[in-house]
């Protein structure tokens, strides 16, 4: 189907209701925090689940976790590698996946970034140790990726994305999973992790069942599971950029276990609201990308008026967790307004909680932080993940993710 041409004009915006986080469906006011979890809360995050991003059809039947490789001398003696193989398996199928984690060297209880790479383990750094993925990957011919195969040639290629020696000299682990060792980044369920829950005769998830999104955001939690029981880690804060931060801020609402949550560019179906119709809309995502949500969600393609919610309650579901969201002045299509908007939105119910947030009287300056509980960034630049986003980030979970 045809998507309108994208909006780029504050002044085409439509005149639009914010959806009242502090509201219930049939009208009862939320006033506190007791009242947020016990009334709120819950129908919040089962429309999301249901609507947006799909339910997880059923638990799976078992899950292991193997060392297979570690190296107590790594990246020039100042880490701590380790590869994990997850194994994950239900009706007697099984899929597998590798966390690479780097720790630095001598902190014996530390923070860690969790976030997904684009294009396979080996591309965040040179080490030559660190295993190159199997899986389909997106041919990038700048990224030296041919024919869906990760290769040597493409090692290090996206490590400009990843500052590992910062995050490292500043106390902080990193934690990092192929995406597409969980689930192929196309329209195809039939390789990913939905298919191992297939009933017989089954090609792809119901109606209201899983999109990718909640697939990735799965792959999160079991990622999770491992980290949370490695006696080296003290918190873990789950990051993504771009569709991998839309993961990030879906699996930071379905498990607490996250102490943090960075979205970084996230845009449509992550931070920004949709019923501003800015840059991407519900129908431009849904067309584009029709696996990433649910089969429900395809309802609201143009039609994001008659949405009962919008992406500041997804923010709102992480609270009182510590929350950041980042957008560049540069990425339009993402909405920076609207992802700033959001976080504002989602201020309320964080001060039902006695934290900080953005509040109205704020404004996004470029390249001036709001760091607070809820913080929020617009850098300079383009669609991407820089130093100037890290050194930010570093500086937030020092002081709030504790």
């Amino acid at each position: 189907m045809a998507q309108p041409e994208a909006n780029y004009d504050e002044t085409k915006v439509p005149k639009f209701t914010v959806p009242d986080p502090l509201l219930t469906f049939s009208g009862e006011a939320i006033t506190d925090s007791d009242q947020w979890e016990e009334k709120r809360k819950l129908e919040i995050y089962q429309f999301f689940e249901k609507q947006i991003y799909g339910k997880v059809p059923a638990m799976l039947d078992e899950y292991s976790f193997e060392v297979i490789e570690e190296d107590n001398n790594a990246l020039g003696g100042k880490a701590q590698r380790k590869q994990i193989a997850v194994g994950l398996k239900k009706n007697n199928r099984s899929l597998n996946f590798n966390i690479l984690l780097y720790l630095p060297k001598g902190n014996e209880n530390a923070p860690v970034f969790l976030g997904y790479n684009f294009h396979g383990n080996h591309t965040v750094t040179d080490d030559p140790k660190v295993i190159i993925t199997k899986a389909w990957n997106a041919n990038d011919i700048a990224l030296n990726i041919q024919n869906n195969k990760a290769t040597e040639a493409s090692r290090g290629s996206r490590k400009n994305r990843w500052a590992i020696d910062k995050i490292l000299d500043n106390g902080f682990g990193l934690a990092t999973v192929y995406y597409g060792e969980i689930d192929p980044d196309k329209n195809d369920f039939s390789d990913g992790l939905h298919s191992l829950f297939y009933r017989e005769g089954q090609t792809r998830p119901k109606t209201n069942e899983w999109g990718s999104i909640a697939a990735w955001a799965f792959g999160l939690s079991r990622a999770m599971d491992y980290l949370e029981n490695d006696t080296n880690i003290s918190k873990v804060i789950v990051f993504g950029h771009s569709r991998l931060g839309k993961a990030a801020l879906w699996a930071g609402a379905s498990d607490p276990r996250f102490d943090g949550v960075i979205s970084n560019n996230s845009g449509c179906g992550g931070a920004a609201l949709s019923k501003r119709k800015y840059g991407e809309t519900i129908g431009h995502i849904n067309n584009s990308f029709p696996h990433w949500f649910s089969e429900s969600f395809k309802k609201y393609s143009n039609k994001e008026e008659i949405l009962p919610v919008d992406q500041h309650q997804l923010l709102a579901l992480i609270a009182p967790r510590p929350l950041y969201v980042a957008s560049a002045a540069e990425d339009e299509w993402a909405d920076p307004k609207g992802e700033f908007l959001s976080a504002q939105y989602a201020t309320p119910v964080y001060a039902l909680y006695g934290k900080k947030g953005i509040s109205k009287s704020d404004s996004p300056v470029v390249d001036r932080p709001i760091q607070e509980t809820l913080a929020y960034h617009i850098r300079s630049g383009k669609h991407d993940v820089t130093d100037y986003d890290w050194d930010q980030y570093i500086s937030w979970a020092q002081n709030f993710v504790k």
